[in-house]
């Protein structure tokens, strides 16, 4: 009889649950929110918005038993692959993702790792699992601007540019969320808002680093790729550690409230990062106290909080708060809305079968098209520095090389911070690819690890001699750049470079080809300059697929092995024309602002083919506020197919603002098959047109705007084997752009 009644009682609480207007999949997502929302005890939503992880105690979200909710698991990594929760495909590091300048290239490997991400968690979730990196909101993209090449996370951005960034950036965000009009099948986090890009340790703690920046610089460098993520859609951002001007970044209303939510018109939640509201206490000494500290963040726009573990997390003293006047209760009821609308938008509340996306299962993860999808992003990524004589591609079988070098042989280095797990069975090293394009191989690493600290010079001397190439392998992996961890030299460790000058001095004439595996820039400027070192190509953190995509492109195999990656950051020659990691004037930084001569410059790279701009058409005239489009051709006059990256850059001619001295305004991967020419447009955007003043805001001049059309920036001494057209037109009026953006999701 006990039996019974316990069945009778569980049946009758499901059917309530089930009828519930939360649960009503006819009803208007707004007011299944409210529903849901107006059913939970305060107590009950504090505890929701302190639970964002990381660790048993900081999370999951726990479960709401008496409405039949499951926990909830915030915390995901899906940078370039399922990071941190088994077995996953690998994907190239974002750097190199952004290394491809392509929008299919980033898309497909957002799409392909939000497969797996919510494969993975249709399989936690009927398992009962729960917990750190098993959910399906993922703190993903980075769309920080790399701003200081010795910064240790540079890895993860997609370089320097605000329009190359924002626009890769909004093609990940959509290719993780998924194109169904109902569901989002993993929702997008962009990270770290903002006016953040170093430093990590060096030469001060991130955790207590206060960001310096004028108006200007906030606006035209750090946000605009920010405000792309709300464009395509995002439902998350991640505040981050600094404080800017003075403000913790988790706590400052201007920047979550003021210009996120009233001048973006982003309508989803702020997630902080990793103890950030913890540090507003223990480093910034901003507040000194709990009850200041969740007031402060809650009313400035900082949803859930994302403890280290803490069994008593800054927000469980939300209660007292409101009890104190400092916050009030329906501030944190309409933090909360963000949070259940994110979820229900996931399908949490709604029957398993009306979404599609429950269907994805454990066989997605490591597919053969994923697996292509990530030997192809890494054969886009790489960037061909140099190439004398046009050495490469090798087009014969070798007998005898030889391959050096600690990253060489090195599976866990090659594919960076934030990775998926390493799978040896998809996964391939230099060394196993490239021993396939002789008949005998020589190796020697040098060293154990990329310290280089114990050189065996030996070892190299007997691996050099009579061998047709040599392949060196050389970088820096989590060893010398991760998070938490700037580099504090733009220098290799010493031997490395030994490895280098002890090749040439012992190995005759032979060619050699120079691979680099790094993110910041490093001072190979001797090298560069060395006739021996015939090629090098530098490779970042391709993953799973190095050693394949490697051979692929050396040799040009394959479909479309030409080399066609451009940089997506200003490789500097020397330390000593880098400003210092503190200083957030943009002076002198990036190709935008520098006037230096760099080794190579941003959007530089090298091809086996040639290509050359024939024409470009566009309006002479427009009136502000409209874009501009631009008729291009261009044609491969070069033997091989390959792919180019069209250019467009900016500069102003009558302004009396202070802007950069040229702009990327709209770029495009183009494939061409030999002697191909192609027709197509490109467009400038208004807001591209657009200088910053500081009384109204961004506003778009009148007068002349002068354009540079081709495969690289103008002006520079370092030329790729494309040519660059120069054309004019002309603003004809002026216009105060709105500074409130049209809503482009539909978030609460």
């Amino acid at each position: 009889m006990e039996d019974i009644l316990i069945l009778f009682v569980t049946t009758l609480a499901l059917v309530i649950a089930v009828e519930l207007p939360f649960r009503n999949t006819s009803l208007p997502w707004h007011d299944r929110v409210n529903d849901l929302i107006n059913r939970l005890t305060i107590e009950e939503i504090m505890v929701q918005m302190s639970r964002g992880g990381s660790g048993p105690h900081g999370g999951p979200a726990p479960a709401i038993p008496r409405l039949k909710i499951d926990p909830w698991s915030w915390n995901t990594e899906c940078l370039r692959g399922d990071g941190d929760s088994g077995n996953a495909t690998a994907f190239p590091q974002a750097l190199g993702l952004a290394a491809t300048w392509s929008t299919d290239v980033i898309h497909k490997v957002s799409e392909a790792t939000s497969i797996e991400v919510r494969a993975k968690y249709n399989f936690f979730r009927e398992n009962k699992q729960y917990g750190d990196h098993k959910g399906i909101s993922c703190f993903s993209p980075v769309v920080n601007i790399m701003r200081h090449p010795l910064w240790g996370r540079n890895q993860e951005t997609y370089g320097e540019d605000p329009l190359l960034s924002g626009t890769l950036a909004y093609s990940f965000v959509q290719g993780l969320q998924g194109r169904n009009p109902r569901y989002v099948r993993t929702n997008a986090g962009c990270k770290h808002l903002d006016v953040h890009g170093g430093p990590e340790n060096i030469p001060v703690s991130r955790f207590s680093f206060d960001a310096k920046v004028t108006e200007r610089d906030w606006r035209l460098t750090f946000l605009p790729a920010f405000k792309k993520c709300v464009e395509a859609g995002t439902y998350s951002f991640m505040c981050s550690f600094n404080r800017i001007n003075g403000v913790p970044a988790c706590g400052n209303r201007k920047l979550l409230t003021d210009i996120l939510r009233k001048e973006l018109g982003f309508t989803g939640y702020v997630v902080s990062d990793q103890a950030a509201i913890e540090n507003i206490i223990d480093y910034h000494h901003y507040t000194n106290n709990s009850i200041d500290t969740v007031a402060l963040c809650v009313n400035a726009g900082c949803n859930l909080e994302l403890s280290t573990n803490s069994e008593k997390p800054i927000y469980f003293s939300m209660l007292d708060a409101i009890k104190a006047g400092k916050l009030s209760k329906e501030t944190v009821l309409e933090s909360a809305k963000p949070l259940f609308y994110t979820r229900m938008k996931l399908g949490e509340f709604d029957p398993l079968k009306m979404n599609p996306y429950n269907y994805l299962d454990m066989s997605l993860v490591q597919s053969e098209d994923h697996r292509q999808i990530a030997l192809d992003a890494a054969k886009k990524s790489f960037v061909l520095l140099k190439n004398n004589g046009s050495f490469l591609p090798l087009t014969k079988k070798l007998k005898r090389i030889a391959v050096l070098g600690p990253m060489a042989n090195n599976v866990i280095q090659q594919f960076g911070n934030y990775n998926p797990n390493v799978m040896p069975m998809y996964t391939s090293t230099p060394l196993d690819s490239l021993k396939q394009l002789s008949d005998v191989t020589n190796f020697a690493n040098g060293c154990k690890d990329n310290r280089c600290i114990h050189y065996s010079s030996s070892t190299v001397k007997s691996a050099v001699n009579n061998v047709d190439v040599i392949f060196i392998c050389l970088g820096t992996g989590l060893e010398l750049e991760s998070e938490d961890n700037d580099r504090g030299s733009m220098e290799l460790p010493v031997n490395q470079s030994q490895i280098v000058k002890d090749v040439i001095q012992f190995s005759g004439s032979t060619p050699i080809v120079l691979l680099l595996f790094n993110a910041g820039p490093l001072n190979i400027t001797w090298m560069d300059e060395h006739p021996r070192i015939y090629s090098i190509m530098e490779c970042f953190f391709p993953a799973q697929a190095t050693g394949e995509a490697i051979k692929q492109v050396l040799t040009n195999s394959e479909n479309n092995s030409n080399p066609a990656g451009r940089l997506p950051f200003t490789w500097y020659k020397y330390r000593n024309q880098i400003p210092s990691m503190t200083d957030y004037s943009m002076t002198q930084r990036t190709y935008r602002y520098f006037t230096g001569k760099p080794l190579y410059p941003f959007g530089y790279g090298l091809s086996y083919s040639k290509f050359y701009y024939y024409n470009a058409w566009m309006n002479p005239s427009i009136k502000a506020g409209t874009k501009q489009g631009i008729r291009i051709e261009v044609g491969n006059s070069g033997p091989y197919a390959g792919d180019e990256i069209v250019q467009i850059y900016l500069k102003w001619t009558n302004i009396t603002q202070e802007m950069p001295n040229i702009q990327l305004v709209s770029f495009k991967r183009v494939h061409l098959e030999p002697q191909q020419v192609l027709n197509f447009l490109l467009f400038i955007s208004p807001e591209s047109m657009a200088v910053w003043d500081d009384k109204e805001g961004f506003v778009i001049e009148p007068g002349k705007i002068q354009l540079f059309i081709g495969g690289q920036q103008p002006g520079q001494s370092r030329v790729t084997s494309s040519n660059i057209l120069t054309r004019h037109f002309t603003i004809e009026d002026r216009k105060v752009l709105n500074k409130y953006s049209e809503r482009t999701n539909d978030i609460l």
